[in-house]
């Protein structure tokens, strides 16, 4: 008796559901804009904007650091302190301090940063001021080129709390994919710069510095190194920057590949497909792949991100309380750059004593990443981008209205924290290319799994330069 009379009203939740529905498409159809994201033009140094012209110069920088530096690191390593994780806690209360410890220990006692700065100099850095702020980026070219051929201008914007270090293993098999067995067909010309506030890019010294601004420097930089037309990819808040960035410049973006690609902007029909994609997939164009990612929504979808938002909310609201805290320790910094590592390339691993980090990653490559947060002291302002992008709250910026034009490549991570159907992705990129369903990786696919990442981003580029794409408007 109870189960049918629960069926019943499931199906007459339902009906109403999918009546309500169709009344809201045919009365109220969604307009699609096609209008373009003003540039913004900002001045991010201290101060009044001074009367002269900006120094345009693109300056040669290499990474260093001294002996007091170092010393002073040392000094705060040794006098830690550490709390007793709970028995059997493993990664579920954040990073568990048991591990912690053995990665103290080996950044005292084994890990040499002044052989990674040579690894990060080994590409050829630059700095240029734009809008006020000294940017730094990386720029490598092609070692070789097939005859005839040129390279092809690729800006790769990392995320939080990642770097522009997270594209060292991808870079050669895009500047040289030949010596790679990647073929010669397409080869890259790589920029990538650090975001303002991030690394070795000036941070802003003005509020409201948000991804449109990143955007409009970046696009800014990408036109004085004189590319006029360049391939954008992202993922992370990476993402968000070059979705802007084709917002803004669908002229000069001739194709954008992301690893990330949330939607923003929910409709009736996202809520719909949340409530019934699971039974009626075909309904809301869901894959089986789909489904599988996302049902049960309650445990797949909003738990998980109730769980995994926390440091979110905070720094989208109070960063510099807590990012005096990590500015000021680099145990604590390393704690909570370390935690996001190990759950956003694996949720699983938070079942694991040592958050399963160095299954997929090395400890040198870990530090070096965090190396460049403590050496710049740069995690405060890397955390204010959350209160910049989400304080006027989300659905409320131009940005998040707009759909993008520009061909758009997407590969789909299974480990990514939150899946975004083709279906969803669409409505906001009405130009999708290619979308693929990744065999294995999370979050910093670039770092993870630089092959994959490397051969999506490779026929996307094919699609786009054979069919012309990008001149169809």
């Amino acid at each position: 008796e109870f189960c049918s009379s629960l069926a019943g009203i499931m199906l007459l939740e339902v009906f109403l559901v999918l009546g309500t529905a169709i009344i809201i498409i045919i009365f109220f159809p969604s307009k699609k804009k096609e209008e373009t994201l003003p540039f913004k033009e900002g001045w991010w140094g201290k101060g009044r904007k001074p009367d002269t012209e900006e120094d345009t110069t693109v300056r040669p920088f290499k990474v260093e650091t001294t002996e007091e530096e170092l010393s002073d690191l040392f000094r705060r390593l040794d006098q830690a302190r550490f709390t007793e994780p709970l028995e059997n806690s493993c990664f579920h209360y954040g990073t568990n301090s048991v591990y912690l410890r053995k990665v103290v220990s080996y950044w005292k006692n084994q890990f040499n940063w002044k052989k990674q700065v040579e690894v990060l100099n080994k590409y050829p850095q630059f700095k240029t001021k734009i809008q006020g702020i000294d940017i730094h980026f990386v720029h490598v070219k092609p070692p070789r080129l097939p005859e005839g051929q040129s390279a092809k201008p690729l800006l790769m914007v990392h995320g939080w709390p990642g770097s522009f270090y997270e594209f060292y293993k991808i870079i050669p098999l895009l500047t040289d994919p030949a010596s790679h067995g990647l073929g010669d067909k397409h080869v890259f010309e790589v920029i990538c710069p650090s975001i303002p506030g991030y690394g070795f890019s000036e941070a802003p010294h003005k509020k409201d510095f948000n991804s449109v601004s990143a955007a409009s420097v970046f696009y800014e930089l990408m036109l004085r190194l004189g590319f006029n037309e360049f391939y954008a990819q992202g993922g992370d808040c990476g993402w968000l920057i070059c979705t802007n960035l084709a917002q803004i410049a669908p002229n000069h973006v001739k194709g954008l590949h992301l690893n990330l690609a949330l939607v923003m902007n929910v409709g009736f029909t996202h809520l719909l497909s949340v409530l019934l994609g699971r039974y009626l997939p075909g309904l809301f164009g869901f894959q089986d792949e789909d489904v599988k990612r996302m049902f049960p929504f309650l445990e797949k979808g909003l738990y998980k991100i109730l769980l995994e938002s926390g440091y979110a909310h905070i720094q989208a609201t109070k960063p510099d309380t807590v990012g005096c805290g990590l500015n000021d320790s680099p145990v604590g910094l390393a704690a909570y750059i370390l935690e996001k590592f190990s759950t956003w390339t694996d949720l699983e691993f938070r079942s694991l004593e040592d958050g399963g980090i160095e299954r997929k990653f090395n400890l040198d490559d870990l530090l070096t990443n965090i190396m460049i947060y403590w050496v710049s002291g740069c995690m405060v302002s890397s955390m204010r981008f959350y209160k910049e992008n989400l304080q006027k709250g989300i659905g409320t910026q131009k940005h998040e209205k707009l759909t993008v034009q520009v061909p758009t490549g997407i590969a789909s991570f299974p480990n990514e924290i939150m899946h975004t159907p083709q279906a969803w992705a669409q409505k906001k990129y009405t130009n999708i290319v290619s979308f693929h369903f990744m065999p294995r990786g999370g979050h910093f696919a670039a770092l993870e799994e630089p092959e994959l990442l490397a051969e999506d981003i490779m026929q996307f580029v094919e699609k786009v330069e054979k069919e012309q794409l990008w001149r169809k408007k």
